[in-house]
């Protein structure tokens, strides 16, 4: 065994003792990304090329600081996404949410579908959506200053600028200073906050102490904003259109009721994540 992967041996006892949920993967993930190679590459650092910056990293992660915030990127579907303190972290079970999305929109058979992407963050799911569905355009709307810088980097640095716009401000209040947008889009996909108020000491400390307050409470029962998003997508989508929405795993019996018949909506159905936990819901907007 060289010394690097003695090292990465013992940094992985040292995140495990402090509670880091993946200690190994993420040992090997800093050891990669000091030496500036795959992780699969790690056995062929030589012992005269070892860094000894890989044990300040690891007592950055050992403090439950996120991995991605140390490294600065963040992997999403087929993106690599800048990160870093002051924007949501995006997590793999938003995938599930983005492939619903995107199979639904294959579905419609429409030409040039228009989609709106509400509490944007790092850019990730508009992004995902823009690339994979190459003829779509998108709209991204994200309120917090400190996620905009990476929003705008993220977006600057993809293939898939021109089709995705960027729009400073209020998710719930998208499109509300222009009515001429109201009943155009095919989609409307957002990972809103949803952590109740109440629930704050519960959280990991990897969100709790590094991603913005803004991303992660909504109220005292976590559901202020996700009301909010169902009334903007009732007023953006079309006919037939469908809205599709994350939730925390305790909501999957609470948030299919604001999408209720009496406000338009058909089709309503909460949806599964890989662990198989609530994770979202979706609905259609009920054809006159």
């Amino acid at each position: 065994m060289n010394l690097l992967l003695a090292e990465v041996a013992q940094a992985t006892q040292r995140l495990a003792a402090a509670g880091v949920p993946s200690p190994r993967f993420d040992a090997e993930e800093l050891a990669a990304h000091v030496h500036h190679v795959k992780r699969s590459q790690l056995h062929t650092v030589k012992d005269a090329d070892f860094d000894a910056r890989y044990w300040e990293a690891i007592s950055r992660r050992e403090a439950r600081e996120p991995l991605q915030h140390i490294t600065g990127r963040a992997f999403f579907r087929y993106l690599e996404l800048a990160v870093g303190p002051g924007v949501f972290v995006p997590r793999p079970e938003t995938e599930t949410v983005v492939e619903w999305a995107i199979e639904a929109v294959r579905e419609m058979d429409v030409a040039e579908p228009l989609v709106v992407d509400l509490c944007s963050g790092s850019g990730a799911i508009a992004l995902a959506l823009a690339q994979e569905l190459p003829r779509s355009t998108v709209h991204a709307f994200e309120l917090d200053e400190g996620a905009l810088r990476y929003t705008r980097r993220n977006i600057e640095a993809s293939g898939d600028r021109d089709r995705v716009t960027l729009h400073a401000g209020d998710a719930t209040l998208a499109f509300a200073d222009d009515p001429s947008w109201n009943g155009r889009f095919d989609l409307v996909i957002s990972n809103p906050p949803y952590i109740p108020l109440t629930e704050w000491e519960y959280v990991a400390p990897e969100a709790r102490d590094h991603d913005p307050q803004l991303a992660l409470f909504s109220g005292e029962d976590g559901l202020e904003t996700i009301r909010g998003i169902e009334r903007a997508a009732a007023r953006l989508l079309r006919p037939g259109g469908a809205v599709v929405i994350e939730h925390a795993d305790t909501q999957g019996g609470q948030v299919p009721w604001i999408f209720n018949e009496e406000a338009g909506w058909t089709d309503t159905a909460d949806h599964r994540d890989l662990n198989g936990r609530p994770r979202f819901t979706t609905a259609r907007r009920a054809r006159s």
